[in-house]
């Protein structure tokens, strides 16, 4: 074995003992490089080291995502807005940037059935996990299901340390799914313990008027909305589901639409801004 072979071996195994795989792949082909174009010990080491944070932030990237457990695959610009004229799209845009995460500010969505909700949740988890953001997706129900069970097996404070270290939590469909009191309560709980220390993000067909008849309790509803309205980035999403709009005749579609704009899912906020909502009102 000639000693260029041995001292690749070397070097590899070495890199391999401080988990360095980046390294390990580019420092031959990099070094031939390094002497082609004259570079310095220190523009050599350098370019290594760049390579490997790059490489690695790229993994984590990929690990938060499948640690978020997203239904599916959405982004902002795989997003139909002429379904959606009204959405201020650069509002969105600048959500996308995560600034709201290290803010601990929530994000909530609110709108009818199929306007594109979950979508724009996801789209926003998406953006976070490739900022290396811990993410967790649930459907608002199965989350509920969750704390119950580990309530009943003692074990509700475990999921409540696990869920505290998630950056941003997305609750989907609330208010699909009615649940009892005690599903209410432990909500509460894990919703209030976030205020202020991590990111929330909510999607709803309800008014936040109509929050009260799902958690069963006006008092506790109010202080829940108090602490989401706090800070919170607000979008709303009207017109008739994108899955309707692909399905139902013309004539059909248009006496749907005429049905929603006298039945608002929402109420405008200050200045009459389609776009957000006082989940106070």
């Amino acid at each position: 074995m000639s000693r260029d072979l041995v001292l690749d071996e070397a070097v590899k195994q070495h890199l391999r003992t401080l988990k360095l795989p980046c390294i390990a792949r580019d420092f031959r082909e990099l070094g031939r490089q390094a002497r082609e174009h004259g570079w310095t010990e220190e523009e050599y080491l350098l370019e290594l080291l760049e390579r490997e944070v790059q490489q690695r932030g790229i993994n984590v990237a990929k690990q938060r995502l499948r640690e978020a457990r997203f239904p599916a695959h959405k982004t902002l610009d795989q997003f139909d807005f002429g379904f959606q004229p009204d959405l201020d799209r650069d509002k969105l845009v600048r959500l996308t940037r995560c600034e709201w995460i290290p803010a601990a500010q929530p994000v909530l969505f609110a709108g009818p059935v199929g306007t594109g909700k979950t979508h724009l949740a996801i789209a926003l988890g998406i953006e976070a996990t490739k900022r290396r953001h811990r993410v967790r997706f649930f459907r608002t129900d199965e989350l509920i299901r969750s704390l119950t069970e580990a309530r009943s097996s003692h074990e509700v404070t475990r999921l409540t340390k696990r869920l505290d270290r998630v950056d941003v939590l997305i609750l989907d469909e609330l208010g699909f799914v009615p649940f009892d009191r005690t599903g209410a309560e432990l909500l509460f709980n894990l919703l209030a313990g976030r205020y202020q220390r991590r990111s929330t993000v909510i999607t709803t067909n309800l008014a936040f008027s109509e929050w009260g008849r799902v958690f069963g309790d006006d008092k506790l509803t109010a202080a829940l909305l108090d602490r989401l309205a706090d800070g919170a980035h607000i979008v709303t999403t009207g017109g008739t589901s994108f899955r309707m709009r692909r399905s139902l005749p013309e004539a059909t579609r248009a006496e749907v639409e005429t049905t929603q704009e006298r039945a608002p899912v929402r109420a405008c906020g200050a200045g009459g801004d389609p776009n957000v909502v006082d989940p106070r009102a």
